[in-house]
């Protein structure tokens, strides 16, 4: 189904790309629009990735250099049952996080410096497990290439006003097709965005708490990251608008009023279905061990039962309830639990 979906897609965008061809350049510019459309969906399969983490200047970390989001990962991958993505940083002040990749195989997760720096790593948590849902709903494939053919088409709608005023390009329409093509195709090109990525949000969601264990760590996150996104500009994103869609939170809310077309659903509503889950998750009985029959033998001398450990509710671990929790020493890590102090690390 998401391949289907996915190839539903890409002639979709195809069909764009030659109508503002055609709208440009009449017949002539509808073929070369074609050409051009087939190269890049070629490209942006097995490029795209590549492209977007470029775009946002994103630098691969391994363990040693980012131990505690690299620790996050690879315990919600294990948790998901996915193979272990690339994990990249990127150096901005916006907390915020997207996921990228053809497949499950090819996959990366980045996330920003501002993300590090004013969530817990609970929060954290829960934001990796977000991305790593649309890795494993196969989202990343069409969120990927929707963002690179709708950035060509915008730059097309923005050329066109140079080159659609000239008589000997057999534009049927004269300047109202470059105007059109101008006013348009962008437009257009927002709203394709706006169907792929509101849906999938929700689910991602959904099964983001799932892989990390408790719906209240993203919902948390997910208030912070939209009250920081309103006052903090990001630059690269503002330079690449057609990838607003896969990050977690709308990176351009910081400069612009784009609620109409919002290519993410409102995080108000996004949360409360978060605090919902949560709930039922408490709702839901604990089992209780059966007890022994009385017509089976007891043996003579019964040996106890070894104590088990209480489900982790996370992948690094947590202890049960009942347990009195001691203080924890400074993290030697570049961001702690709750970083309030100068962060240290090659990042910094």
């Amino acid at each position: 189904m998401n391949l289907m979906r996915t190839a539903m897609l890409l002639a979709a965008m195809t069909a764009l790309f030659m109508g503002v061809g055609y709208l440009i350049g009449g017949s002539g510019g509808m073929m070369i629009a074609f050409l051009i459309a087939a190269g890049m969906n070629l490209f942006s399969y097995w490029n795209s990735d590549k492209m977007v983490l470029r775009m946002h200047h994103a630098v691969e970390i391994d363990e040693r250099n980012a131990p505690e989001l690299f620790e996050i990962v690879r315990g919600l991958s294990q948790n998901a049952g996915l193979p272990m993505p690339k994990v990249y940083l990127i150096q901005n002040d916006q907390p915020n996080a997207f996921a990228t990749g053809r497949n499950p195989q090819n996959a990366a997760v980045a996330a920003t410096t501002g993300l590090l720096e004013r969530l817990s790593y609970e929060e954290v948590a829960g934001v990796m497990a977000h991305e790593l849902a649309h890795i494993q709903n196969r989202d990343t494939l069409t969120m990927t290439i929707t963002a690179t053919l709708a950035g060509a088409i915008s730059m097309l709608g923005n050329f066109a006003f140079f080159f659609g005023g000239n008589r000997d390009n057999n534009n049927p329409l004269g300047i109202v097709g470059v105007l059109v093509a101008m006013i348009v195709a962008p437009l257009a090109a927002a709203l394709v965005q706006m169907a792929v990525s509101r849906t999938r949000e929700y689910s991602a969601d959904r099964r983001g708490a799932e892989i990390c264990g408790n719906p209240d760590w993203l919902a948390s996150a997910l208030g912070k990251i939209a009250a920081a996104a309103h006052r903090i500009h990001n630059p690269d994103a503002e330079r690449a608008p057609a990838t607003a869609h896969m990050f977690i939170i709308n990176p351009l809310s910081g400069e612009r009023m784009d609620n109409l077309f919002s290519t993410h659903p409102a995080t108000e509503n996004r949360i409360a279905a978060l605090r919902q889950m949560a709930a039922e998750f408490r709702a839901q009985p604990v089992p209780q061990p059966q007890a022994r029959s009385s017509s089976r033998p007891s043996p003579a001398r019964e040996e106890p039962e070894p104590s088990r450990p209480e489900p982790s509710a996370g992948p690094w671990g947590a202890p049960p309830a009942d347990t009195p929790r001691t203080p924890e020493a400074p993290k030697p890590n570049p961001w702690g639990r709750n970083p309030t102090g100068p962060r240290k690390g090659n990042w910094s």
